[in-house]
């Protein structure tokens, strides 16, 4: 295991451009389902897109030309993970 320099600090929401930003997004909602800021569905969506964009990514390297359809399912992800963020945003306050 490698340690990450970082200091415990949330990362500002970075856009979703690469392969490690999207399984970031994985990290993210995997901590939130275990912290019970989310729920078990919200978490297998999250999880169901994830799959679904780390897929596109692969097969964008062999065909480019499925660009636009990986760029809608990323912003598809986004648009979920703004949603959530919303959502468990106020059980981080009163903590």
């Amino acid at each position: 295991m490698r340690v990450i320099e970082g200091g415990g600090q949330r990362r500002q929401d970075e856009p979703l451009v690469s392969r490690d930003a999207v399984a970031r997004v994985l990290m993210e909602a995997g901590v939130d389902l275990l912290l019970r800021r989310i729920s078990t569905a919200r978490a297998a969506e999250i999880e169901r897109k994830v799959d679904r964009v780390l897929d596109l990514f692969d097969r964008v390297d062999a065909a480019p030309l499925l660009m636009p359809v990986l760029q809608r399912h990323l912003d598809e992800l986004e648009a979920l993970m703004r949603e959530t963020r919303q959502v468990r945003a106020p059980a981080r306050r009163g903590g």
